[in-house]
């Protein structure tokens, strides 16, 4: 028998529970306000009024993201998620916010980067990924070198990397990788610290009651790598 090769993902689909008001979103709002892929998305034709134009990967139920972009209504916000759910629910939070400046995209962040042009983005946000804590799923952590050297390449020069994560051995493993990557420099001396403009979300609320600490790490691509 022929060897199947299937690509690691660091996703795993479960069966969705989606909400009658989820499924109404997806089937009569992702036309609106999702945008189809492939062709790779064009940032700067989405947003045409934006100052900035910014992704965020993995956004979960979509509370951060939204309230930031109440927050930055210049700017304009791609978010991307594979869970249905979730953006079942930002669908129908941009909807009723009446949010121009966020659009969603429902795929694998890693094949939609890939595809994207180089130095086609102000920033990347990844709040609080799966940390397939089990070291023999390390592999499916979405934050290994060659994502975050994809990421180097779409962002603009002087772009910003931001990420949060409440497993510490998850963020001292990206600390390594970035300061690795010459493409990169970090914006503080080691984890970012007074960082007032991300909300709360639900997994960093649920790590502080388990008593897991929050790191957070922002890294900038450099003008001359």
């Amino acid at each position: 028998m022929d060897e199947i090769h299937r690509t690691v993902r660091s996703y795993v689909i479960r069966a969705a529970r989606l909400t009658t008001g989820q499924k109404r979103a997806l089937d009569e709002l992702y036309p609106v306000f999702g945008v189809p892929f492939p062709p790779a998305p064009n940032l700067q034709a989405l947003f045409p009024a934006s100052h900035r134009q910014v992704v965020e990967i993995g956004f979960g139920n979509g509370e951060a993201t939204l309230e930031i972009a109440k927050a930055f209504p210049d700017t304009g916000f791609l978010g991307i998620e594979v869970h249905p759910p979730g953006v079942g629910h930002l669908l129908n939070g941009i909807r009723q916010e009446g949010l121009a400046n966020l659009r969603l995209l429902r795929y694998d962040a890693v094949e939609v980067v890939s595809a994207m042009a180089d130095s086609s983005v102000d920033a990347f946000h990844v709040f609080f990924p799966d940390p397939w804590p089990k070291k023999k799923h390390h592999k499916r952590r979405l934050l290994r070198s060659e994502f975050l050297t994809d990421l180097g390449r779409v962002l603009k020069p002087g772009g910003i990397f931001y990420f949060a994560t409440d497993w510490e051995e998850y963020a001292e493993e990206v600390l390594a990788t970035l300061t690795a990557l010459t493409v990169f420099e970090n914006t503080f001396e080691s984890w970012a610290t007074g960082v007032t403009w991300r909300p709360s979300t639900r997994f960093e609320r649920r790590g502080l009651q388990e008593q897991r600490p929050i790191r957070e790490l922002q890294f900038q691509k450099r003008s001359i790598p």
